[in-house]
């Protein structure tokens, strides 16, 4: 069977087109819902910004390195798990937090403040620890990866929407407010297209592989959410905040991964097929965390 490290998943440059125009649509759509006041607020709680940031961009790239040395899958397999651990933390997970009965404003704050320093620290976890893994660092040599090329995609699909819909619901509140309701749930089905479009003329790759990132995409993903948990609750956060931590770090941005996957590896299969089948997998997981910890409340305030 040949490797999935030589197999692509081919995805015209159309489809290229379309991916970025709607990742950047729900990152507009997600930045109407935020305001400057959520900074504001997540900055007046500094202990709650510094464990949500640690979480999501220092504790799951390293848990990613350290598992992927443990596990060592095929290397493009590795560098697709990096890159879905330095993505930031999903579109939905404020949606799932509310179901949850978490801290929804503490998620919004978060997605917002993850958002902006994800344009740096995104291409800066994948670069750093896809270099430090022998294996990937070879794939990346042959690629010749542009950093700042990769901070400029970043800055397009997450900086400037955020920008523009925070702007847009500074301008007129009410309007932003009701796009922002419609464009929520157009996040799930934007993704579930754009796996339906990258695999629909590869079909039988991902067929032949999927059982090669089945395992380890559900691990990796239960591994996010638990590190959350843990570190929250070693924080001594409250049960609200523990589950609120648990999906931010375990609901991630899966869409930009596959965006970057096709726009600088050509769409490499073990890269590809990870991303691709994270993204479903996390939102079967996030929605049955949320809808278990519905019904679980707790007395402590902190």
């Amino acid at each position: 069977m040949q490797e999935l490290d030589q197999v692509k998943i081919h995805f015209d440059s159309n489809g290229l087109w379309v991916l970025n125009i709607a990742l950047a649509v729900v990152m507009f759509g997600v930045a109407l819902g935020i305001k400057v006041d959520d900074f504001k607020q997540l900055l007046k709680t500094p202990k709650l910004l510094f464990v949500g940031i640690f979480s999501q961009f220092i504790l799951l790239p390293l848990l990613t390195f350290l598992f992927v040395i443990i596990i060592k899958p095929q290397p493009s397999i590795a560098l697709g798990m990096i890159m879905v651990a330095a993505c930031p933390g999903g579109n939905i997970s404020n949606f799932m937090t509310h179901l949850a009965k978490g801290n929804t404003a503490l998620s919004v704050s978060l997605t917002a403040f993850a958002t902006l320093i994800a344009i740096f620290m995104t291409p800066f976890n994948f670069q750093f620890y896809g270099s430090l893994y022998q294996p990937t660092a070879l794939i990346l040599k042959d690629v010749a990866l542009n950093p700042f090329q990769l901070i400029k995609i970043v800055l397009l699909i997450l900086g400037i929407p955020l920008v523009l819909g925070m702007f847009f619901r500074y301008k007129n509140e009410k309007l932003a407010s009701k796009l922002s309701k419609i464009l929520k749930p157009f996040s799930i089905i934007v993704f579930a297209l754009i796996v339906i479009i990258a695999f629909s003329n590869n079909i039988d790759v991902f067929n032949n592989y999927i059982d090669h990132v089945l395992l380890l995409g559900i691990s990796h993903n239960l591994l996010a959410i638990f590190s959350g948990f843990m570190v929250a609750k070693l924080f001594r956060l409250s049960f609200i905040n523990q589950k609120t931590l648990a999906i931010e770090t375990g609901i991630q941005n899966s869409g930009l991964g596959l965006l970057l996957i096709f726009t600088f590896f050509k769409g490499m299969g073990g890269m590809a097929i990870l991303a691709a089948f994270w993204g479903i997998w996390h939102i079967l997981s996030g929605l049955t965390m949320a809808f278990y910890w519905s019904g679980k409340t707790s007395k402590n305030k902190y």
